[in-house]
């Protein structure tokens, strides 16, 4: 998992409200579409500029502006002009190393959110910022890169889902968060994934490639669950604090969402006891590895030490010893050697030594 680079130092010293891009640019050009419906019906059109939508007509009461890539400050003060957005709310957007948050301004609230994919088979995981505002009767989003994040919703919205088209701006934006937080389980099925593969590696033949796949895996799964506690303070504030935005029915959604969200931290929570099981599982068995081939090394000593002494023995120069000056002498020694050592081990065979 790469470390992104913050460029925060680009801002210092500059006043409030300054637009500069920070972040990586992950789309060379920006895209501009908007979806107007409600329950008559709906229109989709893709815009050429940012100062498109402010003269784009509206066939219906809903709107729904998406932006993919918006590191040109000249578009997003385009853009901040035409609903009125306030300065912090347009550095927040540009700067895409925000956590996530919720500000509360009197004609729109500001969201910002986390959009995380993790590649098949490695622990390359990426994070794309997600920007909402939600005003009365529109919602913008602000997307990185183009995703299918919010395709489900496009899907719906398409087929005359009625809940949704009659909802209205409230509905829409519980659906837009609803959709980010429910991409995060696939995140975490594939961590899950690892841990299985990991575990396997483990028992099977550990290796120093393991022990890096280990570090790998309990690094992300802390660097999700450090960017994810703020979410859920962020969904506690939208159920308590911000009914002049949403419906009182849309309150047992957003209870929901903030379910979800709590059984993904807790998700995680497992995971990072399960990473750190891995570790200690993997540091056992290299342990319990070098016991035995301590082992082995013990018993071949072990057998060969009374040879060692035998030979010690008959190595010494004294004039009278015994088999000294026999024929057979040294067919004595090697004999007693091998029935010593042969009689050792048997003892190590029967307690299960080798």
């Amino acid at each position: 998992m790469s470390k992104p680079k913050k460029l925060r130092s680009r801002k210092a010293g500059l006043p409030p409200g300054s637009l500069i891009h920070i972040g990586e640019i992950k789309t060379s050009k920006p895209s501009f579409s908007i979806i107007d419906f409600d329950e008559r019906g709906l229109q989709e059109t893709q815009l050429p500029n940012a100062a498109a939508l402010g003269s784009q007509p509206r066939p219906f009461t809903t709107r729904w502006a998406n932006i993919y890539g918006a590191p040109n400050p000249a578009d997003l003060a385009t853009i901040g002009n035409i609903f009125s957005l306030h300065p912090l709310v347009q550095e927040d957007i540009l700067n895409n190393v925000q956590r996530q948050k919720i500000d509360a301004y009197e004609d729109y609230l500001y969201l910002v959110l986390h959009r995380y994919e993790l590649k098949e088979g490695q622990f390359d995981l990426s994070q794309d910022q997600i920007s909402l505002v939600i005003g009365r009767d529109y919602v913008l989003s602000f997307q990185e890169r183009q995703s299918k994040t919010f395709e489900p919703v496009r899907q719906r919205l398409r087929a005359e889902h009625a809940g949704l088209r009659k909802g209205g701006v409230d509905m829409l934006a519980y659906s837009l968060i609803d959709s980010v937080v429910d991409s995060y389980f696939g995140v975490i099925e594939q961590l899950y994934d690892h841990a299985e593969t990991l575990e396997n590696n483990i028992l099977g033949h550990a290796t120093p490639a393991t022990l890096e796949g280990i570090h790998q895996f309990k690094r992300c799964v802390s660097y999700l669950r450090r960017n994810l506690h703020p979410l859920r303070e962020l969904l506690g504030t939208l159920h308590r604090d911000a009914g002049d935005f949403f419906r009182t029915e849309m309150q047992l959604y957003l209870r929901d969402v903030y379910d979800h969200t709590v059984h993904i931290l807790e998700s995680l929570e497992d995971l990072r006891d399960l990473a750190t099981g891995l570790l200690d599982v993997y540091m056992t068995t290299i342990s319990h590895r070098v016991n035995l081939e301590v082992r082995t090394l013990t018993v071949v000593t072990t057998i060969f030490m009374p040879a060692t002494l035998i030979a010690g023995i008959f190595g010494m120069n004294f004039h009278e010893m015994p088999w000294l000056t026999s024929h057979s002498g040294f067919v004595y020694a090697l004999g007693l050697m091998g029935l010593i050592a042969s009689i050792m081990l048997i003892l190590f065979w029967r307690r299960k030594f080798v």
